[in-house]
């Protein structure tokens, strides 16, 4: 062995030497990584301490200890008068009242909406209704109600004949809560047979026809319509006409269906013009507006004066107007059961 290979120092390497280099500084986005990391475990502690304190206090309530109170009971509380109605007609909450006619007792819980509903659409009048429970105790009512458009008089099973309303879609119904004063400009009608239309309820045929006829008449003509007393649909089925009987007894016969009222209607008040002053109101028997671009009129002879004594009475010319042929009574009675 050599001399100089004994004597060469121990090699080294790069760790040897010594680094003066200062360790990188945590970037802003790492900082901000590590101070959600610290919240998200601050956070998860804190939930577990409130579900934990959660949990200890519904098993203190569930347990029978003497210092814990037991929860009071739910009560149902009664309806009494907490009645509200909604409507768009004139029924009142007195007539919810008198119509549902609930117990005392009577809470949200135990009635039946299906059976306080049919209460409140027997009779006619209501046209549709909806039940709202809103609790604790308050119930509502919602309804929509039929409007008159003509009147009769009938008679309810073995009681004296009274006067009873009708709609536009021949609901017969008693009416409460209606201006009497607008009742009574109300046409009559006469020449109906009222057939049953369920529990409360009778229906007259061919009323959507003769509403919008008087509907039509009453715009085009309102001082005609207001003398009016009598509408009689006796000959709508057979014939397509309609009878008006006015309050000075005159017969006027319309025919709607052709569907030139308007041109009825015109040809109606012109030959009243041309008789006024002429002819007397109450001496005009019979207009007839069902011809096309005519209007037959009949009007009452005079009577005949009294013979000159001495003198042969002479046989008196025959009247237009026989007791058969007079008007009936303003308020026909018709014999009908509106509730079977």
């Amino acid at each position: 062995m050599s001399k100089t290979a004994a004597t060469l120092p121990i090699a080294r390497t790069w760790r040897d030497i010594p680094q003066q280099v200062k360790p990188r500084a945590m970037s802003r986005e790492g900082k901000r990584r590590s101070t959600l990391r610290g919240l998200r475990l601050v956070g998860g502690l804190a939930a577990l301490a409130i579900l934990g304190t959660a949990a200890w206090e519904v098993v203190a309530v569930l347990q029978p200890a003497g210092a814990t109170a037991p929860l009071p009971a739910a009560r149902a509380l009664p309806i009494g008068d907490n009645l509200e109605l909604v409507t768009d007609g004139v029924l009142d909450r007195a007539w919810l009242r008198r119509t549902l006619a609930l117990p005392a007792s009577a809470t949200l819980a135990n009635i039946e909406p299906a059976t306080l509903r049919l209460r409140v659409l027997t009779g006619g009048q209501v046209l549709a209704a909806e039940i709202v429970r809103h609790f604790p105790q308050t119930l509502s009512v919602h309804i929509a109600e039929r409007t008159p458009v003509a009147r009769i008089m009938a008679e309810s099973g073995a009681g004296a004949p009274q006067e009873f309303l009708v709609a536009r879609d021949g609901v017969v119904f008693a009416g409460q809560g209606f201006d009497p004063e607008m009742v009574k400009t109300l046409p009559w009608l006469d020449g109906v047979s009222p057939t049953p239309g369920g529990p409360g309820k009778a229906l007259i045929a061919g009323m959507e026809e003769a509403a919008s006829f008087l509907a039509d008449a009453s715009l085009y003509s309102r001082d005609l319509y207001r003398t009016w007393k009598v509408v009689s649909l006796a000959r709508l089925a057979s014939d397509g006409q309609i009878e008006v009987r006015t309050d000075a007894g005159t017969r006027i016969i319309f025919r709607p269906k052709d569907g030139n009222l308007y041109s009825q209607v015109a040809r109606l008040d012109s030959v009243l013009d041309k008789v006024a002053g002429v002819v007397p109101a109450d001496k005009i028997r019979k207009i007839d507006l069902s011809f096309e671009n005519r209007a037959l009129v009949a009007i009452d002879q005079p009577t005949p004066p009294p013979p000159t004594p001495g003198h042969k009475a002479a046989k008196p010319a025959h009247s237009a107007s026989t007791p058969s042929e007079l008007p009936p009574p303003p308020a026909p009675a018709l014999q009908f059961k509106i509730y079977p």
